[in-house]
């Protein structure tokens, strides 16, 4: 099993560290699977709004709603990250060598959103790359086994990490000290 993961600093910049290696990727040719999120900002609001992009060159879905300034509810729109869960379903169906996801989000954490693409992927040998918060880590650790691999927050790490599962599947596991960070 190759799950590498991601933690940086904030949401936004996991967000467009894993956009950036996305297009790196995208432009060496790798068959890619998976949702990429940009987050912008909102003229009067405290509130950005939420949009993914689904991989390889698919649609922009905007995953949050707007629910007023005195709302303080959960913003993610469930039927659009529904949407967006059938959509990478299906390209990931059609064939990747990577599924890219923006994160293990709460959803995931319960067994919902991208959880059960994460977990074909995974049955088909596809490596996943994903962004993780800390307050989801010990679910994802749950939900892997512990087998993902913690990788720096720079492209180059993940593009090495990217680069050694391509190689070599399992390296994970067998070669690196998974719970430290790589790269």
């Amino acid at each position: 099993m190759d799950i590498g993961y991601v933690m940086a600093g904030s949401g936004d910049d996991t967000d467009a560290l894993l956009a950036r290696t996305a297009r790196t990727l995208a432009a060496r040719g790798a068959r890619l699977a998976g949702a990429v999120q940009t987050n912008t900002t909102r003229p009067g609001s405290s509130k950005c709004d939420m949009d993914i992009r689904i991989l390889p060159e698919g649609a922009v879905i905007r995953i949050s709603q707007c629910l007023g300034a005195g709302a303080r509810g959960c913003r993610l729109d469930m039927a659009a990250l529904e949407q967006a869960v059938g959509l990478v379903a299906s390209a990931l169906a059609a064939g990747a060598d990577l599924l890219i996801l923006n994160k293990f989000g709460k959803h995931e954490a319960a067994g919902r959103g991208f959880r059960p693409v994460i977990a074909e992927a995974v049955v088909r040998g596809i490596p996943v790359l994903t962004g993780l918060n800390a307050l989801n880590r010990p679910s994802f650790l749950t939900f892997t086994g512990g087998a993902g691999c913690r990788l720096g927050a720079t492209e180059e790490a993940l593009l090495a990490w990217t680069s050694r599962v391509e190689r070599s599947a399992g390296w994970c596991q067998s070669n690196l000290g998974c719970g430290e960070a790589v790269g």
